[in-house]
């Protein structure tokens, strides 16, 4: 009986025909054998639809709050996108992309940052966050599978907007680092599209050395780490070759620059004066009282020189010792007054800003009259009024805090007092000289400044923008004057170059014809088929060609 295993078939060799090909005529017929590429018809087709997502290619809307120092830090972002071929667009509906750049200090900007990006991810934009609040909070639950940019790393924002438009998270918030050091942060000969072309705002050091407890921007800036005074000294020699009037100095505190380095302020501003050309001028930023009382004689002469604002931004935050002390502000209010009391004696008219916060958790009623006596007396013509918000994660949220109605009553009070005097109505008859920069907010005039950073309102003549010219005041408000221009007087330039156009890119060197064609002879043929499907392919391709 044949087992199961036997086959009923016979052996598979024995199935091969006298009719098959032996392997010899196989292996023959091998060599003629053309292999048919797999159809690639859909391949193509995506690779077409694809081409418009081609990173480079995108509108960009650039947004940001906060200080000065963001407001570089946007303008540097900016002008690397564009350097890469990105549109920066003020048109925030036409953009592809939002580049939120967001501010920690207080609530109301925080929300507003939140509020850009739920609108952005409403209608469907591409979004990146830069700024103070992501660095300070990253896991925060809105900012979750966002593309963040830290604040010492905006020199790779290319990188991160490239992710983004490929639909790509992307996060880069380490500190940039030399030989274990802490820099100051991304390199200041970056590409940068400046808001105004005739003010380059330059970040001396990023950081502080104050630990208060109110305070959310040291945990993004972090420790003080200053820029060498080489590095500052070139960037502002390269502002003015391109037509630049006016430059301002900027970081969390200007006053402890250099502490890091071996140096200080006074060093780096008398190097900065001697570049600095006749008839523009050099703003000071924010110092903080403890590192400015060390300096008092030599800052006095730096601001009467002729090149630079006789004004200076120093915060008091409160009049009150006790107050003081629990913000950790390492000064007392009789320091504050020797700053305020040498610089006014020594520099008349100069112009002292200052900062106080309204209703600091534990401020009592005797605290907050101190800062009330404190404004009655030196009637500052510039101060910045802050409620009291509580940030997560600082010291002072954790503190009892000031009811809300009493925070809004003694910022309403302060509010008062300071529009209850009129800083300039004794100037009207003056005849002064202004440099022209900016346009005013309703656009109706051309916003000037005098030695002591005052605003003077000019009329809106272009042939007086980025000038130096002479006026007489006719009339005062609270924050301004208007200045009439002085007939047949001279009006000076003081560009030693012709200023940017608005929107152009900082920094970029020129493109020589011979680089020109040896891009054009090494352009793929395929880059050059897809152009015809690509409204922005063509246009670049039409510009390169047109130079031969």
């Amino acid at each position: 009986m044949p087992s199961a295993c036997d086959s009923l078939l016979d052996d598979i060799e024995d199935m091969v025909t006298s009719h098959d090909p032996t392997p010899h005529e196989r292996q023959f017929a091998r060599r003629s054998i053309v292999p048919r590429p797999r159809p690639r018809r859909q391949q193509l087709h995506s690779e077409m639809e694809d081409i418009d997502v081609i990173p480079g290619t995108q509108k960009i809307w650039v947004r940001t709050w906060g200080c000065s120092h963001n407001s570089s830090d946007g303008e540097y972002m900016a002008g690397q996108l564009a350097a890469s071929g990105y549109k920066i667009t003020e048109n925030p509906s036409d953009a592809d992309l939002w580049l939120l750049n967001s501010c920690t200090v207080k609530n109301p900007a925080e929300d507003h940052f939140r509020n850009s990006i739920k609108k952005a991810q409403e209608q469907n934009k591409k979004v990146v966050v830069a700024g103070c609040v992501p660095q300070a909070q990253p896991r925060t639950e809105y900012l979750k599978d966002l593309s963040v940019i830290g604040v010492q790393q905006i020199d790779r924002v290319v990188e991160v907007v490239d992710e983004a438009i490929k639909g790509h998270s992307v996060r880069l918030l380490g500190q940039k680092k030399e030989k274990g050091k802490r820099l100051g942060g991304a390199r200041l000969d970056l590409p940068k599209i400046r808001k105004n072309p005739l003010i380059e705002i330059i970040s001396i050091n990023t950081g502080c050395l104050n630990a208060c407890t109110y305070c959310k921007t040291k945990h993004a800036r972090g420790d003080l780490a200053s820029y060498p005074i080489e590095e500052l000294v070139e960037r502002a020699r390269q502002s003015f070759q391109e037509g630049v009037c006016e430059i301002w100095l900027t970081s969390e505190d200007t006053g402890a620059y250099g502490r890091d380095i071996g140096t200080d302020l006074p060093s780096l501003l008398w190097e900065l004066v001697k570049e600095i050309p006749e008839g523009a001028m050099l703003r000071l930023g924010m110092t903080n009282p403890p590192y400015i009382l060390e300096h008092l004689e030599e800052m006095v002469r730096i601001l009467q020189h002729p090149r630079v604002y006789a004004f200076l931004h120093v915060p008091v935050q409160s009049a009150s010792d006790s107050v003081l002390m629990d913000m950790k502000r390492e000064y007392c209010c009789a320091d504050f007054r020797s700053v305020t009391d040498f610089l006014q004696q020594r520099v008349p008219g100069i112009t002292i800003a200052t900062d106080i916060i309204c209703g600091f958790p534990g401020e009592t009623d005797e605290d907050f009259e101190q800062t009330m006596e404190l404004v009655r007396q030196y009637r500052f013509p510039s101060l910045f009024i802050n409620q009291f918000y509580p940030r997560p994660g600082t010291p002072a949220a954790k503190m009892e805090q000031v009811p809300a109605h009493m925070k809004k009553q003694r910022t309403k009070e302060l509010s008062a007092l300071f529009h209850s005097y009129k800083p300039y109505d004794h100037k009207i008859g003056e005849r002064q000289r202004v440099l022209v920069t900016e346009d005013s907010f309703d656009s109706q005039y051309y916003v000037a400044h005098n030695k002591f950073y005052e605003q003077v309102l000019v009329p809106k003549k272009p042939e007086l923008k980025g000038k130096m010219v002479e006026v007489d005041i006719y009339e005062a408000g609270k924050h301004y004057m208007k200045g009439r221009p002085v007939e047949d007087a001279q009006v000076f330039t003081p560009s030693i170059a012709q200023p940017l156009q608005k929107g152009q890119v900082s920094g970029l060197p020129q493109v020589s014809l011979l680089d020109r064609l040896s891009l054009a002879r090494s352009t793929p043929v395929f880059i050059l088929k897809k152009a015809k499907q690509s409204e922005w392919l063509t246009e670049k391709l039409s510009n390169l060609f047109s130079c031969f």
